[in-house]
């Protein structure tokens, strides 16, 4: 999987006080970079607006002085989104079942890429993946890049579960 981002273990404390975890940290862009955090609550609580400005606002001052991305840049704080990434062990034991998206880093049984459902994940971190009625052993440390699908299924469960934070 990816290696942690350089701004990880300075922004990590201040968000997990505020409640949430940190779902990936990613540049993106040269020019004018992006550094975009994606975070999740604890509470697995859909995140709403003020909690991405709440982070923001929280982790802007120690960026600005620790400095870690030179020049100029962007931070962008949000949500993992419905069709989410797929980034730790527990990630991938979370959202079993679900349709998934899956590259690997070496071939596992020819293939590098793999659209299916993950089935399970074992004590050591393998990854269960069910793809064309075929499972595939993948280990966690294979895995390039992993997101869920967006399906009808998924769509409506997070329907639901924004109609209960309504409530």
């Amino acid at each position: 999987m990816q290696k942690k981002h350089p701004v990880h273990d300075i922004v990590e404390p201040i968000i997990n006080d505020l409640g949430f975890e940190i779902v990936r940290i990613s540049t993106i862009g040269n020019v004018n970079p992006t550094l975009q955090i994606m975070i999740e609550r604890k509470d697995r609580k859909n995140l709403v607006v003020e909690d991405c400005a709440k982070v923001s606002r929280a982790i802007s001052d120690i960026l600005d002085e620790k400095d870690p991305i030179k020049g100029k840049y962007s931070l962008e704080v949000s949500s993992p989104g419905v069709d989410r990434p797929l980034v730790t062990p527990e990630h991938f034991k979370r959202f079993c079942n679900y349709e998934t998206k899956l590259e690997t880093s070496v071939e596992v049984d020819g293939r590098k890429r793999f659209k299916g459902k993950i089935s399970k994940v074992d004590e050591e971190n393998n990854i269960y993946f069910v793809m064309d009625e075929k499972e595939y052993l993948i280990p966690f440390d294979a895995v390039a890049k992993a997101k869920l699908v967006l399906t009808d299924e998924l769509f409506e469960e997070y329907m639901k579960a924004q109609e209960e934070i309504e409530l």
